[in-house]
């Protein structure tokens, strides 16, 4: 599944939050193992601000949307890779966080920029990302809204690999997982419950 837009930033705009929930949610009904990837400069930049700013009594509205699509990525029957390429921001970062594995090209770029901005996500990336990276690790990330490179997000244990060809590496990622089948599974239930 590609992520585009028109700008090539691929944010996160109600409407491509509600086409990506349905993509899920229909991929899910014949589950296969699923790569999800953006271009070369951007995974994704997060939710469209502007769209943020307009919206009003409806924020709670558009956090739900998000929590909607990073669950149905998170509870995913098959096992689900982000293919990252450039940046990978706020919200783009709480979309590759929901999948099972991340592989991230040498120079693509992290961050959580919200609290820069006055903002904190509202779609689990609080939640899943300190239990990839800790939980001082990710409050530091999240309050000093700071941008990793791709080496320091392995380091952290933030991305599972680092590859020139990210498609490819995450193909054989998901070609390891779909062998494991069950172990597979079964595993993600454990980690949901």
């Amino acid at each position: 599944m590609r992520l585009t837009s028109d700008d090539g930033t691929n944010r996160l705009s109600r409407a491509r939050v509600s086409a990506l929930t349905l993509a899920i949610e229909l991929l899910a009904e014949h589950p296969k193992p699923l790569i999800i990837t953006g271009n070369h400069k951007f995974f994704s930049a997060g939710a469209d601000l502007n769209e943020i700013v307009a919206l009003g009594s409806d924020a709670l509205e558009f956090a739900r949307m998000g929590q909607r699509l990073m669950r149905g990525v998170d509870e995913f029957p098959a096992p689900v890779c982000a293919a990252i390429y450039g940046y990978c921001m706020g919200g783009g970062l709480d979309l590759a966080l929901a999948c099972d594995f991340r592989v991230a090209h040498p120079q693509a770029i992290f961050g959580h920029r919200g609290a820069a901005l006055g903002l904190i996500t509202g779609w689990g990336g609080t939640q899943r990302l300190p239990r990839l990276v800790g939980r001082a690790r990710a409050l530091e990330m999240f309050v000093a809204a700071e941008k990793l490179t791709a080496a320091r997000a392995k380091q952290i244990g933030m991305v599972n690999q680092v590859a020139e060809d990210v498609f490819g590496a995450a193909e054989k990622t998901l070609e390891v997982a779909a062998a494991m089948g069950e172990k597979l599974v079964s595993c993600k239930a454990w980690m949901n419950s």
